[in-house]
């Protein structure tokens, strides 16, 4: 996917948020500090001329006060090293905070999740928010501020280098002129000419880790799904099978971390022969000045600080393009994220509210993803109070209707009326989130909704009276309860939250005659006025719906 978003829309919106003023103010302070290590430095070079040439010229009484000097300044620079990453951490958690809560509110609303799963439009979502999103406000702090502290440190040294290096005669290649500040035009040749170098070599490390991101996400899918079905796979005997699977899919992994390989030794390699050629150069260039007597030990010393500290500062894109090429494939991510996040919702069905009581369909024309045709649905009137049975061969859209129903099924054609009265879909396995008994029970209201008499009674109806005790147990209780006390446990959330509209996608199939009987007869006795609508393959209940809707 391509998107043409800048990295700064993904950025800007939290500095222009409600918090913009804190965060400001937070950066603010952390530059200050960095400010302050950057003065510590060019102090410290200045302290080391004085010193190596006062040892030079065996000034002893110098020697006592420079290291009181010394220590103040070591203890300035520690200072502001140590508060300038605490309160860039702080900045961080909440500038990840924030984005969190941004795109998770974007992501559950309007069935977004629903959506992107469905209709394949981002691989990993979870991932790209949990991961991505850290590394978006880690980095961006990390680097950026790395950035302007560089600039700060490459201009400060300039000026040193610049007052030092004096003039190069050129005579050696034949011209009458010098070239004034050389060591200053010496430091940018050599780190202009390392990071176009580390540019070229590094390049396709963003590509890399894009999709190791991609392959790593996909894998841990994998294993979580195999973790979640371990029951139905032993069953199957499916190991042999999921361990091919989830060996391919490693494999996958494998052969994009040889490319990653490749790329990061020629990085590492390149970067360390910069280093080393680096911290020797300084030292090359001024020989003929020092030889010269135009500047002594502690100039010399100075001046290689100095080249040392401008060289890293311009080198600032070569030391870190590992960490940029991660960051870009993060913003790619999230850009696509972002992208999708941003599309409104789309459907060829109109879903309207209306001031009428009835559920209606019409002209309603269910179609499948690819565009062909699924079903034609007649115009029905479901009535408060009514029982509604839906037929038809399996395959036919059965279950796509009641999608189509909830709003979840896009592709279509037609008009869905709603009434304003509250709606409870049951599939045929609902879901039962982390936490304790009554919190599932509950959903999806929050557990302090209901009462525990009103739960216990809720599971007494639908016959699990032997988890009354366990309401407030934390468990894995989509695992411990079997497939029909799950569907029990769905039918004591209808009698919990009372829905005017109930759609029941084949509740009970994992129920026998007797339960499924007591359910159905819950149904008409807690909830004569809720209008229900099912999709049951069982004949038995044909009995509990006066009112049916054949498909095909």
């Amino acid at each position: 996917m391509k998107t043409t978003a800048s990295p700064w829309q993904l950025i800007r919106p939290y500095w222009s948020s409600a918090e913009k003023w804190r965060a400001w103010g937070l950066l603010a302070l952390i530059i200050g500090l960095d400010l302050g290590t950057v003065y510590s430095a060019v102090q410290i070079s200045t302290w080391q001329k004085s010193f190596f040439d006062a040892l030079s010229e065996y000034q002893r009484e110098l020697i006592s006060p420079l290291m009181w000097r010394l220590a103040g300044l070591i203890i300035l620079s520690t200072l502001c090293a140590t508060f300038s990453i605490f309160f860039r951490q702080l900045l961080e958690i909440r500038w990840r905070s924030w984005l969190t809560e941004d795109y998770l509110a974007r992501w559950t609303s309007e069935h977004a999740y629903q959506r992107i799963e469905s209709a394949r439009l981002a691989d990993n979502p979870d991932q790209r928010i949990a991961e991505d999103l850290a590394l978006l406000a880690g980095k961006t702090l990390e680097l950026g501020l790395g950035l302007l502290k560089n600039l700060v440190n490459a201009v400060s040294f300039a000026i040193i280098l610049w007052g030092l290096s004096g003039s190069l005669p050129l005579s050696a290649i034949g011209l009458d002129i010098e070239l004034p500040g050389y060591m200053l035009w010496a430091a940018i040749i050599y780190a202009l000419f390392g990071s176009w170098l580390m540019e070229k070599i590094g390049k396709p490390m963003v590509g890399l880790d894009y999709r190791q991101q991609q392959y790593e996400a996909d894998f841990r899918y994998l294993l979580v799904r195999m973790r979640e079905n371990a029951e139905q796979i032993a069953f199957y005997r499916g190991e042999t099978v999921e361990h091919n699977r989830l060996r391919t899919a490693f494999h996958v992994i494998r052969q994009n971390w040889r490319g990653l390989m490749t790329y990061t030794k020629r990085v590492a390699f390149t970067e360390s022969v910069y280093i080393e050629v680096g911290s020797i150069l300084p030292y090359l260039i001024a020989i003929p000045r020092y030889f010269a007597k135009q500047i002594t030990i502690g100039g010399v010393m100075q001046l290689s600080v100095g080249f040392a500290r401008l060289r890293t500062a311009l080198s600032w894109f070569l030391f870190n393009y590992k960490e940029l090429a991660l960051l870009r494939s993060a913003l790619r991510r999230l850009d696509e994220l972002d992208h999708v996040l941003r599309q409104p919702a789309t459907s060829g069905i109109s879903l309207e509210q209306h001031a009428s009581d009835s559920l209606s369909t019409r002209s309603l024309h269910l179609q499948r993803p690819d565009g062909s045709p699924l079903s034609s649905i007649r115009d029905i009137d479901v009535r408060p109070g009514e029982r509604w049975l839906v037929r038809g061969p399996s395959g036919i859209g059965k279950s796509t209707l009641l999608r189509a129903l909830a709003g979840l099924w896009p592709h279509g054609d037609g008009q869905v009326q709603l009434p304003r009265g509250s709606q409870l879909f049951l599939p045929q396995k609902s879901y039962l989130p982390p936490g304790s008994l009554k919190d599932a029970l509950c959903y999806p209201a929050a557990a302090d909704t209901f009462n525990d008499a009103q739960c216990s009674r809720a599971l007494e109806l639908v016959q699990l009276p032997q988890y009354v005790a366990q309401l407030h147990e934390r468990d894995h209780w989509e695992k411990r309860l079997s497939p029909g006390e799950q569907q029990r446990l769905a039918f004591a959330r209808v009698l919990l939250h009372k829905p005017d509209y109930l759609f029941l996608d084949e509740a009970t199939s994992a129920l026998d005659t007797q339960n499924e009987d007591n359910l159905y007869h819950l149904l008409d006795e807690h909830l004569p006025m809720t209008a229900v609508v099912s999709v049951a393959h069982h004949a038995s209940l044909e009995r509990y719906h006066p009112q049916r809707l054949d498909m095909g």
